[in-house]
Parts: structure tokens; sequence; C-alpha cells
């Protein structure tokens, strides 16, 4: 029987490993006029600090009552300046340059949905109270032709925000941008960022890195 010695050398073991992912909610629930047929509209401003990871997606809760829903104009900047068009009055067409004549939305605007608020009125069985919509994403001026703005690409989304750090400043705007139809009032914007953090390495030793002899025995 002969015996055969394998000498290893065994140092350090890195294991990459996930963390659970993350979700941060800010709220600005202080009811403010949209002033009627007004650029200037309102902005808020969130600070996000302490996020790890990067995001994943972006859901933005907006609560508002009376005005002229085709009126809405609203975008939402991330601290990298990436900009996601979440109304661009809502049922302008070729065939319709006012848009829609409802009053208000409880809606939430998320990365991961399907239809689009632009078209809400043409989508069956439609509601604008706690129902979730994929923002309207058209990076056009929104004095812009009934057909022009329709026609417009919607990649402003919200998916724009997607692998970016979510610490710093966002800015959320909204304005009304014709006169009539009344003044809507912004009651309660949320802003929702999801996180998954990076990829982490833990490192293990074995043996604490020494030498490890191992004796392999065999039959002639």
């Amino acid at each position: 029987m002969r015996t055969k010695l394998l000498s290893l050398s065994l140092g350090l073991l890195a294991v990459t490993g996930w963390s659970q992912s993350a979700t941060v909610s800010f709220t600005n629930n202080v009811v403010q006029p949209i002033p009627d047929g007004n650029p200037v509209g309102l902005m808020e401003q969130f600070n996000v600090s302490g996020a790890d990871g990067s995001v994943s997606n972006v859901s933005v809760t907006l609560d508002i009552t009376g005005g002229f829903n085709g009126d809405l104009y609203a975008y939402l900047v991330n601290p990298q300046g990436h900009l996601a068009v979440l109304l661009n009055r809502p049922g302008v067409t070729g065939s319709n340059p006012f848009g829609y004549g409802d009053a208000g939305m409880n809606i939430a605007l998320d990365g991961l949905a399907l239809n689009n608020i632009h078209d809400y009125g043409s989508t069956p069985g439609y509601s604008l109270s706690g129902t979730t919509w994929a923002a309207d994403g058209r990076n056009v001026n929104p004095q812009s032709a009934g057909s022009t703005l329709y026609g417009a690409p919607t990649t402003a989304n919200l998916s724009l925000f997607e692998n970016t750090d979510a610490n710093g400043v966002w800015a959320f705007f909204i304005a009304d941008l014709a006169t009539g139809g009344g003044t809507a009032n912004l009651n309660n914007v949320i802003l929702t960022i999801m996180t998954v953090p990076e990829p982490q390495t833990f490192t293990l030793t074995l043996l604490g890195g020494g030498m490890v002899w191992l004796i392999v025995r065999r039959k002639a």
C-alpha cells in the first residue's frame, strides 16, 4: 500500500451574498392649491438619505381633488437629474385638445404598472380612486398640439430611475396649465423608493489560512 501526501494552501474564501431589498416612503400631506392656468405650479422636495444599494422601482402616490385633469402636468426628478414625466395633460390627443374633464384623482404611478395614465379614459373599467397606473412618460412641451403630444414616445417614465442611487434630493413638480375648470388641490404626495442592496462580499478564513496536509491512501 502506498501513501500519497498532498499539500494544499488554503487562504481566504470570498463568498458573495445579497442583503434584503428595502422600501422607503416620504410623504408631504400639506394641502396646497395648484394655481389655475399658472405654469409656475408647485414644487415639493424629498431629501433621501441612508438608502442602501440601487433603485429597483419608484412609485408616486397623488391625491388631487378638484380642477380639470386635462390641465395637469407633473414630473419627478431624481438626485442625478433624470426626469420622469408623471402627467402630461391626461386625455389630450389630436382629436381632444383639452383632455379629460374629470376633477381630481387618488392614484399611484408605478414603474411596474402597464396601463398609461394618459389614456385612463379609454381603459375598460377605469377608476381614479385607489388604482395604480404607469406614468405618462411623454417628455414634450405640454402646450404642444394634441397630435404632437400624444404621438411622443413614452420613454421618460419611472423606469429611468432603475439602478441609480436613491440618496439625495428628489424634486416633484405639478402645474395646472390652462385657465378654467376650477382650482385643483394637491392634498398628498407620497414618494416610495424600492432599493436592492449591492452584493456584499464576505471573507471567510479557512483553518487559519495555514497549510493543510491531506493524506490520501490507495491500494498499490
